[in-house]
């Protein structure tokens, strides 16, 4: 059951307030300016604010081995329980979340972090890691977590972005498409 005054998980303030944070409603404290996401909200938010980065899909609980928690001294402002501190992904960002509610907890400048993470993942990622990702997103089509037409959206992005990356990595069939009769 959610509270009607929610309290900074950070600066124990009741000033967090909702707000359209491109275009999902998160509360934001006016004080310290952090920003809580209910369940599933901050994957919604990264996909606004870039369509490439929807489809990673990361679930902060699927990666158990990953998953070293450490209680971070704020309590969730949901359901007055524990945060724990977690790295997002494989980054250095660490982030609050709740295991009871699945929120999540960004301090200032973290949300810009974590969209500068992603980006560099897109970039950086190898030809063949492309291939394993769009050979995981057709299977998602089936067994996936979202609903289908929105596993159909990252199959396809996926695959625009393993296209990308193997013309840039072989620019003679570039070349070789450009001069193709039309």
């Amino acid at each position: 059951m959610e509270k009607n005054i929610l309290v900074c998980p950070n600066c124990k303030s009741d000033s967090l307030r909702q707000i359209a944070f491109h275009k999902t409603k998160v509360a934001r404290c006016d004080q310290c300016q952090g920003l809580w996401f209910n369940r599933d909200e901050l994957s919604k938010t990264v996909a606004e604010e870039d369509k490439f980065l929807e489809w990673l899909d990361i679930d902060l609980w699927k990666n158990k081995e990953g998953f070293k928690v450490v209680f971070s001294g704020k309590i969730c402002p949901v359901c007055d329980k524990n945060l724990y501190q977690v790295n997002y992904n494989k980054s250095d960002i660490q982030v609050d979340v709740c295991n009871s509610c699945h929120g999540v907890w960004l301090d200032r400048g973290e949300f810009k972090k974590i969209i500068n993470y992603l980006e560099q993942k897109v970039d950086t990622e190898s030809l063949s890691e492309y291939f394993k990702d769009s050979i995981k997103q057709a299977q998602d089509l089936f067994t996936g977590p979202k609903e289908l037409s929105s596993e159909i959206k990252d199959f396809f992005i996926v695959n625009k972005l393993l296209e990308y990356k193997f013309l840039s990595q072989h620019p003679i069939f570039t070349s070789l498409i450009a001069n193709l009769p039309h």
